[in-house]
């Protein structure tokens, strides 16, 4: 069952991050893991500033987290976990698939450059990566991370992002040839 989660969920939102999170070790580096990946702050400092977690929950267990976080003209999905030992069944793709029918924006997911396991994730429900150059100034704009996260991630948009993109290319282009952009 999905549901949204409230703040009674609190320790299992935690307890599934930081389960699922420790395939990430050994993989990012070694400067962005710590323990415990997600520190409870951290935890309440995201849904402060507005991620709201859903959940995939069997018999009354929280197995599998995921987070939506509207900022300005975008939906960003964050902090998507699974627990390690409920992971290949699906409940990813179903986590996903209802996040993404909860709205009607773009959608743009950020994630480690070295978690090729996510990234290919991604991609299979129909995101893909932007450019480097365009990497930067999403996280920059949309996310509140360090630097060096900055650094070592990418960014993936969802095809009403593209769409969006090309056509503020072609507007800008159009502005440019008339001789009033810059």
């Amino acid at each position: 069952m999905v549901r949204k989660c409230d703040q009674g969920d609190f320790e299992r939102i935690w307890t599934v991050i930081n389960d699922g999170a420790r395939a990430y070790q050994g993989v990012i580096p070694a400067d962005r893991w710590k323990e415990p990946y997600m520190p409870k702050e951290e935890l309440q400092l995201q849904i402060d500033q507005g991620v709201v977690f859903w959940g995939y929950e069997e018999s009354g267990t929280l197995l599998a987290v995921m987070g939506l976080q509207a900022v300005e003209d975008v939906t960003l999905i964050r902090h998507a976990y699974v627990c390690s030992a409920s992971q290949k069944r699906g409940i990813g793709t179903l986590l996903l698939s209802r996040l993404r029918a909860l709205t009607s924006i773009p959608v743009l997911i950020g994630t480690w450059a070295s978690a090729v396991w996510a990234i290919h994730f991604y991609q299979k429900h129909g995101f893909e990566l932007v450019s480097p150059a365009e990497k930067d100034r999403l996280l920059r704009r949309y996310w509140r991370i360090p630097e060096r996260q900055i650094q070592t991630s990418v960014v993936l948009a969802d095809q009403l992002w593209r769409e969006n993109s090309q056509l503020e290319d072609r507007h800008q282009g159009q502005n440019d040839q008339s001789g009033n952009g810059g």
